[in-house]
């Protein structure tokens, strides 16, 4: 009896805790479709501030290059690898557009490794958005 009786309360105990539910991770997508180098160093300046307010760990970031924003993800922007690559190395998910490759003669092997091919830049952004993904426009 006493053995039934401390089972029973400890799966009492243990089923009060379980439904609290985990901590909402939050998610957003950043377009970049510029080749201004100050915009580049704006965008990821706000990539480090998301991070540093949610903490790295708490928010999912997605940056959706297309148009002559590509040139961000381009193996000779040596000038801003190394900030990308941190922020890849944190989690950031750096997309690039096909149909904006396609356009402006870029193969995949003039793009960074880390940079993540979409079938549209547009239509990866609307998809975040349809999922629910907070959406910021960076750049000009």
């Amino acid at each position: 009896m006493l053995l039934a009786l401390t089972a029973l309360t400890l799966g009492l105990s243990l089923a009060g805790t379980s439904q609290t539910p985990p901590p909402r991770k939050h998610q957003v997508v950043l377009q970049m479709n510029t080749d201004v180098g100050d915009s580049w160093s704006q965008l990821l300046g706000n990539v480090g501030n998301i991070q540093n307010a949610f903490g790295a760990g708490n928010i999912q970031i997605e940056v959706v290059t297309y148009g002559k924003g590509i040139a961000l993800l381009l193996k000779s922007n040596a000038a801003y690898e190394e900030r990308i690559r941190k922020a890849v190395d944190s989690g950031v998910v750096f997309a690039v557009c096909k149909n904006s490759m396609r356009s402006r003669n870029v193969k995949p092997e003039d793009l960074f490794a880390f940079a993540t091919p979409v079938d549209s830049g547009v239509a990866e952004l609307i998809r975040k958005q349809e999922a629910g993904w907070s959406y910021v426009r960076a750049g000009e």
